[in-house]
């Protein structure tokens, strides 16, 4: 099973798909609660250089308040990462699929959110 959901955004830079990326998001119930410079931090870190490299924490509220009711450990497995990567044909957005990091968590009660977050996360992505 993928463990992620991605898609390639053409003729567009990594800001103008992080813009989108969180417009989509925000569209779809998420809010974004942390924010990674990947290629930033590697730069200040390691003094190595690597291609733009974004990674958001993605939080759905609603779902999240459910998942914490059903599961209270459910916070080791969020926010909902979601990826801007440059590649050669332009930003590479990927996000979670909650279903396939769920799996991990032995709660059937928590399946519906995570189609629900899969579901919404998917139509984010196809938004951008």
């Amino acid at each position: 099973m993928a463990y992620t959901y991605n898609r390639i955004l053409r003729d567009l830079d990594i800001d103008e798909a992080e813009t989108r990326i969180r417009n989509a998001l925000a569209d779809n119930g998420f809010g974004v609660l942390t924010e990674i410079d990947v290629a930033a931090t590697m730069k200040a870190k390691l003094g190595v250089d690597i291609a733009p490299y974004r990674i958001l924490g993605a939080c759905n509220p609603t779902m999240v308040h459910e998942a914490i009711g059903l599961e209270s450990r459910i916070g080791t497995m969020l926010p909902c990462n979601v990826i801007l990567r440059q590649v050669e044909e332009g930003v590479e957005i990927g996000v979670i699929d909650p279903v396939a990091s769920m799996q991990a968590v032995e709660n059937k009660d928590l399946h519906p959110i995570a189609d629900l977050g899969r579901e919404l996360l998917e139509n984010a992505v196809n938004a951008a």
